[in-house]
C-alpha cells in the first residue's frame, strides 16, 4: 500500500501498527476500521487480522529509507498508545522518529492518559508533533493531558467535531485541526462550532487548519470556511 496519503494536513502515512478498538463517541464511525475490513477482504497481508491490533516489525524503521523530507502521520490505522502495545514497541517507534530527524512526525492519540504516563520515557525531539483528538466537551481532558507532556509541538485534532468546544483552552497548544465527519452515517457539524474555534485560535495566536465540512459527500461540501481555506501550520522548530 502506498505511503502517500490524501489527508490534507500531512504528506504520508506510516503504519508500523494497525488495528484498534473504539473508546469514545468519536470512534463510532471509524474510517480505519471500515478500511481495514475492505483490505482484509482484498487479501492484503497487512490486514489478515482485520482490525485487531497488529505490530508490523518490518515497518518500524521504514521512514529511515525515505530520503526526501516529508510530514508523516504515524499510525493512521491505529493508535500508538493502545493498551495492547508494549512500552518497548512504542519507544522503538519513537526511536525511529528520533533518528529520522529530516522528517516531521505527526502522532495522534485518544489515549492521552497513557501518553502522559509514558512522556518521561520518550525522547521528544523537535521533529515530533504530538496531538490528541478532541471531538466534544467530554474529551477536553485529553488536551490537558497533552499539555503535561514534553512534546515540543502539541496539537489538537477536533475531528470529527461533534459538539461546540466552548470550554477549549488553547494555552500551551501549538496547532489545531478541525473537521466534520464524513461517510454515509456521518453526524452533522455546525458552522458556529467551527467559527468559534477559529476565532479562539486566532485570538490566542494558534495556527488553525480547517480540513473539511464532511457529510455524505465530503468532496462536494469542500473545505472553504467563509469563502477561504485555512491551511495554517505551526512554525517548524530547527533540529536540535
Amino acid at each position: 500500500m502506498s505511503n502517500r496519503t490524501k489527508i490534507e494536513w500531512t504528506d504520508s502515512s506510516w503504519n508500523p501498527v494497525t488495528g484498534c478498538t473504539k473508546i469514545s463517541s468519536g470512534c463510532e464511525n471509524c474510517y480505519a476500521a471500515t478500511f481495514a475490513k475492505r483490505l482484509k477482504a482484498m487479501h492484503n497481508p497487512r490486514y489478515r487480522n482485520g482490525f485487531e491490533v497488529t505490530v508490523h516489525e518490518d515497518l518500524i524503521q521504514t521512514p529511515l529509507t525515505w530520503k526526501s523530507p516529508r510530514k508523516i502521520f504515524v499510525n493512521s490505522m491505529s493508535d500508538l498508545f493502545h493498551e495492547e502495545l508494549s512500552d518497548e514497541i512504542i519507544l522503538r517507534i519513537f526511536d525511529t522518529m528520533n533518528k529520522a530527524d529530516w522528517h516531521i512526525f505527526q502522532v495522534l492519540t485518544k489515549r492521552s492518559k497513557r501518553l502522559k504516563e509514558l512522556s518521561c520515557k520518550i525522547n521528544w525531539t523537535n521533529n515530533i508533533w504530538m496531538g490528541v483528538t478532541v471531538e466534544n466537551e467530554e474529551s477536553l481532558y485529553r488536551a490537558e493531558d497533552l499539555k503535561k507532556t514534553g512534546a515540543k509541538i502539541k496539537f489538537i485534532s477536533a475531528e470529527p467535531l461533534l459538539t461546540a468546544l466552548d470550554s477549549l483552552n488553547l494555552e500551551g497548544i501549538d496547532w489545531i485541526i478541525v473537521g466534520g465527519e464524513s461517510g454515509h452515517h456521518s453526524r452533522p457539524m455546525e458552522k458556529e462550532w467551527v467559527v468559534n474555534i477559529r476565532n479562539n485560535a486566532h485570538k490566542t495566536n494558534v495556527p488553525f487548519f480547517f480540513k473539511q465540512w464532511g457529510g455524505k459527500n465530503k468532496k462536494k461540501a469542500g473545505r472553504l470556511l467563509d469563502g477561504r481555506t485555512y491551511d495554517e501550520y505551526p512554525e517548524v522548530i530547527s533540529i536540535d
